[in-house]
C-alpha cells in the first residue's frame, strides 16, 4: 500500500494521449513514451483520446475511460499513464473506475526527478516539488480522513480531521525545506561572487532533455560527468574549468535538461540551481541535430528561459549528434544575430570542438575588459574602488600617478560607471567606452 493506501502494483504500464480533435500529435506520444521508459515502466500499449474539452470528472470522456478499461484487463495492466495534468478529483475518479494506479504527465516527471537525484541539494529540490504537489491529492487519497480527533480520554481537543493534520505536516516540511534551500541558493550565491572576484566567466550549457549535454561537457572538459541516452540523465549542476580558449579561462556549468510543460513546482523548486543559468555570460544551447522536432525544441527551451528570468543572456546555438545525419559535417554558421550563430559538432565523436572553443572564445571576448590606464593623484578615490572590486591586475607608481593594469568582466566594471561625485565618467573616460560597449 502507497501513501494514499492505495496498491502499489508494478510497473506495467498503459500509455493514454489526450489530443485536440483533428490534431494528434506523434511527437508528443513519442516523448511521453521515453519518459515511461526513464522511469521504468513496460509500455504494453497506448491509447490516443480525442478531447473536445476535458470531463470535469475523468479528463477522459466515459466511452474512452470503458475502452481503456478493457484494454488494461487485456493486458493486465496495473499502471495508467496519462500525458495531461489531471486534477486530483480527475485522477482519483480514474482510479477508482479502472482499479488500477493512475500517474499524470507532472506525477511521472516528479518520479522521474526523484530517482535521478543524487546530491543533498537535488534531493532537497525533488522532495519540495513533490510536497507541494502532494498538498493538491490530500483530498482525494484517503479513507479516513473525516475522523475527527477527541471523544477518547486523552485525546479529546478541538475536533481537528486526520486531513487537517496531514495538510499542516506537509505545509510545515515545505516550510522547513524551502528555508533550507535559501541557505543554499545564498551559498551559490557566495560562490559566484568568489567566481566573479576570480574573474573567470560563466558558460552554461541549456538545451532540451537528452540533446547531449552531459556528453558535450565531458567532451571538452574531460570531466567524467554521468552520461546517457536517457531523458533527465542529469540533475544536478556541475561546473569545471574550460581551458583553451582564446579569451582566456571561464568556468563551465552543465545543468538539468528542459522539456516541454515543465511542471512549474519543479521550475519554482530548482531556483538554486537554475539561477545558474540567469548569471551566466553564455549559454551553449545544445540542440540534437537528429531531431525532426528540433526548431520547436529550441522555442521551448527559450520558452522556460523566460520564464526562469534568463531569456536575455546571449546564446550560441550548438548542434550535437551530427553524427546521426547523413552527409553534416563540423561547421560553424554567423548570423546578423549573434544568439542564432550555429556550430555543428559531435560530442560523442569529439569532431568540431575545435570550431566551438573558437566561437565560445570570441563570444566571451566581448564580455572582458583588459585595458591598462594611467590615475592621476586627484584620482585617488577611483583608485581604491577599482582595488575594491578585484579588477585590478597590477600596478606600478608613475610621474605624477598610478599605471593600472585592469583585467575584469564586463559585468566587474558596469556597477563603477554608475558613481556618484564623478568617478564613472572618469573610469569610462578612461577606457573610452560606455557602459554597455566593451569595445
Amino acid at each position: 500500500m502507497d501513501f494514499f493506501g492505495r496498491s502499489q502494483g508494478g510497473e506495467r504500464a498503459l500509455l493514454v494521449q489526450p489530443h485536440p480533435v483533428g490534431r494528434p500529435d506523434p511527437e508528443a506520444l513519442l516523448e511521453f513514451t521515453e519518459l515511461a521508459r526513464s522511469a521504468g515502466a513496460e509500455i504494453l500499449d497506448t491509447l490516443s483520446a480525442r478531447i473536445e474539452s476535458p470531463n470535469p470528472r475523468f479528463y477522459l470522456g466515459s466511452g474512452k475511460v470503458e475502452e481503456l478499461r478493457e484494454l488494461k484487463e487485456a493486458h493486465a495492466a496495473d499502471l495508467i499513464l496519462v500525458n495531461a495534468n489531471l486534477s486530483p478529483v480527475q485522477e482519483r475518479n480514474l482510479e477508482k473506475a479502472l482499479s488500477a494506479r493512475v500517474v499524470d504527465r507532472t506525477g511521472l516527471i516528479l518520479d522521474i526527478f526523484a530517482s535521478r537525484a543524487r546530491t543533498h541539494e537535488g534531493k532537497l529540490q525533488v522532495e519540495l516539488a513533490q510536497l507541494k504537489h502532494l498538498s493538491t491529492r490530500l483530498v482525494r487519497g484517503w479513507t479516513h480522513l473525516e475522523r475527527q480527533r477527541g471523544g477518547a480520554i486523552g485525546l479529546r481537543g478541538p475536533g481537528e480531521t486526520q486531513l487537517e493534520l496531514d495538510r499542516r505536516m506537509i505545509a510545515n516540511r515545505v516550510k522547513a525545506l524551502e528555508a533550507r534551500l535559501d541557505k543554499v541558493e545564498v551559498q551559490r550565491a557566495q560562490a559566484r561572487r568568489k567566481r566573479e572576484r576570480g574573474e573567470l566567466p560563466v558558460v552554461t550549457l541549456v538545451g532540451y532533455t537528452n540533446a547531449g549535454k552531459s556528453t558535450l561537457f565531458n567532451a571538452i572538459t574531460g570531466a567524467g560527468v554521468f552520461a546517457a541516452d536517457q531523458l533527465f540523465a542529469t540533475l544536478d549542476p556541475t561546473l569545471r574549468k574550460l581551458d583553451g580558449l582564446a579569451s582566456g579561462p571561464a568556468i563551465l556549468a552543465d545543468t538539468v535538461g528542459f522539456v516541454r510543460d515543465l511542471p512549474h513546482d519543479l521550475v519554482a523548486a530548482f531556483r538554486s540551481t537554475l539561477s545558474e543559468v540567469k548569471s551566466a555570460d553564455l549559454l551553449l544551447h545544445v540542440v540534437d541535430a537528429s531531431d525532426p522536432q528540433r526548431n520547436e525544441r529550441i522555442d521551448q527551451v527559450n520558452a522556460v528561459l523566460a520564464e526562469i528570468g534568463a531569456g536575455d543572456v546571449p546564446q550560441l546555438l550548438v548542434f550535437n549528434k551530427i553524427d546521426r545525419v547523413p552527409d553534416l559535417q563540423p561547421r560553424r554558421e554567423r548570423t546578423d544575430d549573434a544568439n542564432r550563430e550555429r556550430v555543428f559538432v559531435s560530442a560523442i565523436q569529439g569532431s568540431g570542438l575545435d570550431l566551438l572553443r573558437a566561437a565560445i572564445g570570441e563570444r566571451l571576448a566581448g564580455t572582458r575588459i583588459h585595458r591598462s590606464i594611467r590615475l592621476g593623484h586627484d584620482e585617488a578615490r577611483l583608485r581604491a574602488r577599482l582595488f575594491a572590486a578585484g579588477v585590478v591586475q597590477t600596478e606600478s607608481s608613475g610621474e605624477g600617478g598610478w599605471d593600472v593594469e585592469i583585467d575584469a568582466p564586463r559585468a566587474a566594471l558596469e556597477p563603477l560607471f554608475g558613481l556618484a561625485d564623478g568617478d564613472g565618467e572618469r573610469l569610462r573616460g578612461h577606457l573610452k567606452l560606455v557602459a554597455v560597449d566593451a569595445s
